[in-house]
Order: structure tokens, then C-alpha cells, then sequence
């Protein structure tokens, strides 16, 4: 079953159970995946999907970080639920032992041995770990380790 079949099916099975919180945050990444077909007049893979999704995380996480330095616990709560639903389709996330062997791999693959070569890592580091790791934290630690 395909990730958007997956969420199609999960819709369906929350509307008869009539749990209309997890139905919000669906009907939410299936507008968004819609949207991206449309506007790209593609069929989304599972990988762009995962793309999609993550990017959805990313900004429920900012806004609840923002939320919460303006006292907002409400809003904050809402985030932390919505990012919990995205976060059930991503795959599991890599242990950093994993995402150390995978960066080492990729920088010796590249080549790479000083920081203006960090696009080369992180081209090939990024669709290893779609999905199962934070980018932002990953292009740390690639300057880290080329810096």
C-alpha cells in the first residue's frame, strides 16, 4: 500500500469513527499532497510524499516554537498533536550511530574534505535519509565534520 493509500484509508477509517481531530490533521496533508500534484500536474512518489510531509512537520514545529515563546499553550498543544498524526507516516527514525555511518559514508563517496563541499554530502546524504532524519541538524553536523 502506497503512503497516499495509507492516508486515504486512514481518512475513511477516522470519519467512521468519528474521531474528527485526526481527520483534520488527514484531510490537511492530503490537501497539501493534492496541491503539489496539481501545481506540478505529477502523481507524487512515496519519497515526495515523505518530502511533503516533512515539510509540513517542520512548520507545526516552528509555529509551535512560536506559540510557545508567546504563551500560547493551546495552540501549542494543537501543534504538538498535528505533528504527532504527520510524524505516525514518516518512517522510523535513524539512531544516531545509523546517521554518523551514513554521513561518514557520504563524505568519503563525495570526496569531500573541507566545507565548501558540504553541497556534494548533502546531495547524496538527503534522499538516504528522507524522511528519517532532520536535515538541519544533518547539515551541522556535515559542517562540523568538513569544517
Amino acid at each position: 500500500m502506497t503512503l497516499k493509500q495509507r492516508l486515504t484509508e486512514d481518512m475513511k477509517s477516522s470519519m467512521r469513527s468519528g474521531d474528527k481531530p485526526r481527520l483534520g490533521v488527514i484531510r490537511l496533508a492530503l490537501a497539501a499532497l493534492k496541491q503539489r500534484e496539481v501545481d506540478e500536474r505529477i502523481e507524487l512518489s512515496d519519497t515526495q510524499i515523505l518530502g511533503v510531509l516533512e515539510k509540513m512537520l517542520k512548520q507545526r514545529r516552528d509555529s509551535a516554537s512560536q506559540f510557545e515563546a508567546a504563551g500560547r499553550q493551546d495552540l501549542v498543544d494543537q501543534e504538538k498533536y498535528e505533528i504527532g498524526i504527520i510524524a505516525d507516516y514518516l518512517p522510523q527514525p535513524l539512531s544516531e550511530t545509523e546517521v554518523d555511518q551514513i554521513l561518514a559514508d557520504c563524505i568519503a563517496e563525495s570526496g569531500a574534505v573541507e566545507a565548501r563541499d558540504m553541497g556534494k554530502v548533502m546531495a547524496l546524504l538527503k534522499p538516504r535519509v528522507a524522511g528519517r532524519a532532520d536535515m538541519q541538524s544533518l547539515a551541522g553536523k556535515v559542517k562540523a565534520k568538513l569544517g
